[in-house]
């Protein structure tokens, strides 16, 4: 693995997954509102979000700053925690 691919927090995650977790923390209302977009508010659902994002690179970065946002506010809430009843 090269340097670049460990300093990635993407490296190995799909599309397809960071999607679907988003809406699963977010729900669609939610992701559109965060993040403007037509397959987000309009009909939404994974598979047209998977066309519209890898045929728009300003979106897909978009989601993907998103979704590195939300797994670090997960860590720091769990990391809190766990250090709360120790």
């Amino acid at each position: 693995m090269s340097e670049q691919e460990s300093n990635n927090p993407l490296h190995g995650i799909t599309l397809e997954k960071i999607v679907k977790d988003l809406v699963d923390h977010y729900g669609w209302s939610e992701l559109g509102k965060r993040i403007n977009i037509r397959c987000f508010n309009s009909d939404p659902s994974v598979s047209s979000s998977l066309k519209f994002l890898r045929k728009t690179p300003w979106a897909r970065i978009k989601v993907e700053d998103l979704y590195v946002s939300m797994k670090k506010k997960i860590m720091i809430k769990e990391t809190y925690h766990f250090f709360r009843k120790n």
